[in-house]
């Protein structure tokens, strides 16, 4: 898979040749630099999902959205994650330059600091212990961010909004999961009290793309932060499904202090997003599809509450 495979209907074409195209023009001081896309062997299985990645040289990396959806996280992530970075005890994206609109590509692009390592294995972690701290230990100080005028999080939003989407996709999986318990874990959910607690900050898609280990295998940074923002910050325990093995969730629930309503929400969560995931990824980002599966037999096989 390569970046120019489409994941959106209407979703424009993006490839090397259009990046080259929108450097040169706009910034010229990396014109000679190759260009490279980002595919499977990088990320996880995924050449991403809202989001094209171009190499750019051997320091910097070239990002564009997909799709409309995502394109207003450009600005996003370049007003945030400095102010973040100092903050975090991991690696997160540098910004370095926002692109416009050109060459017929509708929106603003990014450019940013390219940061080695290689996402992690869900059933090979070499160290699942050691990551799930880790990972507490990132989510704890993102928390700790002072929240004043951060921008609200796309995923800090109650589980009742999903509702109609998440039931939709499950009616589109008869015949590949087990509905009627879909459906009864789901109304319990639903019946969770919604978070009560202040608003912090959040980063909204801690998957195993968007995470990368160190040589050693510990975790050394986090990508992608176009979900974040500030509110309840539920939707940051998905990895405790979407990567995690089930013995070592009770670290990472003990390390973030999830109460039953917190954990029962996060569990939630990451059954909702992988459900929507399963329908409309399935032909065009197979290996996300695979990883929503493997959420949802998580998810169902799950008696942690």
């Amino acid at each position: 898979m390569c970046a120019a495979t489409r994941m959106h209907p209407d979703e424009p074409v993006v490839d090397a040749a259009l990046v080259r195209r929108l450097i040169s023009a706009q910034f010229p001081q990396w014109e000679r630099l190759p260009i490279t896309p980002v595919g499977a062997a990088v990320a996880a299985g995924s050449a991403g999902t809202d989001n094209a990645m171009f190499r750019l040289g051997p320091e910097l990396a070239v990002r564009l959205p997909r799709v409309g959806w995502a394109a207003g996280d450009v600005r996003r992530e370049h007003q945030w994650l400095p102010t973040l970075a100092p903050r975090l005890p991991l690696a997160v994206p540098a910004p370095l330059a926002v692109g416009r609109p050109a060459a017929g590509y509708p929106w603003e692009w990014s450019v940013l600091r390219w940061i080695d390592g290689v996402n992690p294995a869900v059933g090979a972690l070499a160290a699942p212990d050691a990551l799930a701290r880790d990972l507490a230990g990132f989510v704890n100080a993102l928390r700790a961010v002072n929240p004043t005028n951060g921008p609200a999080g796309h995923r800090s939003v109650p589980l009742a909004s999903r509702d109609g989407a998440t039931r939709a996709a499950i009616a589109q999986l008869a015949g590949s999961i087990d509905t009627a318990a879909a459906t009864a874990l789901w109304d319990k959910a639903l019946r969770v009290p919604d978070y009560a607690g202040p608003p912090v900050w959040m980063h909204g898609d801690l998957t195993p793309g968007n995470l990368l280990l160190s040589r050693s295998g510990r975790l050394a940074a986090v990508i992608d932060f176009a979900l974040m923002g500030v509110g309840d910050p539920t939707a940051d325990l998905i990895a405790a499904w979407n990567l995690l093995p089930a013995a070592v969730r009770p670290t990472f629930r003990a390390a973030l202090r999830a109460d039953d309503a917190m954990w029962a929400r996060g569990r939630a969560w990451a059954f909702s997003i992988a459900l929507v995931t399963i329908p409309y990824y399935r032909h065009t980002d197979p290996a996300l599809a695979a990883n929503a599966r493997h959420v949802v037999r998580e998810v169902l096989a799950d008696r942690s509450v």
